[in-house]
C-alpha cells in the first residue's frame, strides 16, 4: 500500500507541477522575454533529467518525485510559451500551421516515449533511469539553438517600443522585403491591447459577455478527460 501510494504520487505530482507552471507563465512572459523564459524552462527540464538519471544510483525515490515535479513545471511553461512564441515569429500566412505544431510534437513525444520504453531499448531494469531522463535531450537541443533566434517582433515593438529592433528581427526571420504591412498589424495589436483590460481568472468567470465561451471550453476540456484518450 505504501509503494502504491508513492507511485500514485509520483504520477500525479507531474500534473501539480504543470498546474503551477501554467499559473506563473503569464506573469513571467509579460515581465521577461518569451525566448528567455523558454531557455529557463529548458534548464529546469535538464535539472529534472539529472535527478531522474541518478535516482537509481542514489537509491532515492525522492529524486524521482522532484524530477517529475520539475518536468511538470517545465511542461506547464512550454505548452503556454511555445504557441505564443512561434505564433509571433511566424508570418501571418503560416501562423495557423505553426500553432498546430504544439499538438504534433506533443503526440510525437508520446510516441517516441512509448517506442524507447520497450524492454528491448530503454525499458529494462538496468536502463529505466535513462528512459526517464531522455526528455532532457530535446531540452538540451532547444537550449543550444534558441540563442540564435531573435526575440519576437511583437515583443520588441509592443513591450519594448523598439521599432528598429523589430524590423531587424523580421528581416532575420522572414528575409528581406517590404514588411510594413506586418508592422502595421503589430501596431494595431498594440492599440487594441492598450484599450482592452486584461482579465484575471475571477474577473473572467464573472464577465457575462464571455460566459458562453467559458462554458464551451470547460465542457470540451472536461469531456476530453472522460472520453478514454488518457487510457489509449
Amino acid at each position: 500500500e505504501t509503494i502504491m501510494l508513492l507511485w500514485s504520487f509520483i504520477v500525479s505530482v507531474y500534473g501539480i507541477g504543470g498546474f503551477l507552471g501554467s499559473l506563473v507563465c503569464g506573469y513571467l512572459t509579460t515581465k521577461y522575454r518569451k525566448k528567455k523564459c523558454q531557455m529557463c524552462t529548458n534548464l529546469i527540464m535538464l535539472v529534472a533529467a539529472l535527478f531522474m538519471a541518478f535516482s537509481k544510483t542514489a537509491k532515492s525515490f525522492e529524486m524521482i518525485l522532484i524530477g517529475r515535479f520539475l518536468y511538470g513545471i517545465g511542461t506547464g511553461f512550454s505548452l503556454n510559451i511555445h504557441p505564443q512564441y512561434v505564433g509571433e515569429i511566424s508570418p501571418k500566412k503560416l501562423r495557423g500551421f505553426t500553432n498546430s505544431t504544439v499538438s504534433v510534437f506533443l503526440t510525437l513525444g508520446k510516441l517516441t516515449g512509448q517506442v524507447i520504453g520497450l524492454r528491448e531499448i530503454l525499458g529494462s531494469e538496468a536502463l529505466w533511469p535513462w528512459l526517464l531522463a531522455s526528455s532532457g535531450l530535446s531540452a538540451l537541443v532547444q537550449l543550444v539553438t534558441l540563442p540564435f533566434f531573435p526575440d519576437s517582433p511583437s515583443y520588441l515593438l509592443i513591450q519594448k517600443g523598439n521599432e528598429e529592433a523589430c524590423r531587424k528581427a523580421i528581416r532575420k526571420l522572414w528575409g528581406e522585403g517590404d514588411h510594413q504591412a506586418e508592422i502595421d498589424d503589430i501596431m494595431k495589436e498594440k492599440v487594441a491591447m492598450t484599450s482592452t483590460k486584461t482579465l484575471r481568472v475571477l474577473e473572467l468567470i464573472k464577465e457575462r459577455s464571455l460566459r458562453w465561451q467559458l462554458y464551451i471550453l470547460m465542457t470540451v476540456m472536461t469531456t476530453l478527460q472522460l472520453c478514454g484518450i488518457n487510457a489509449v
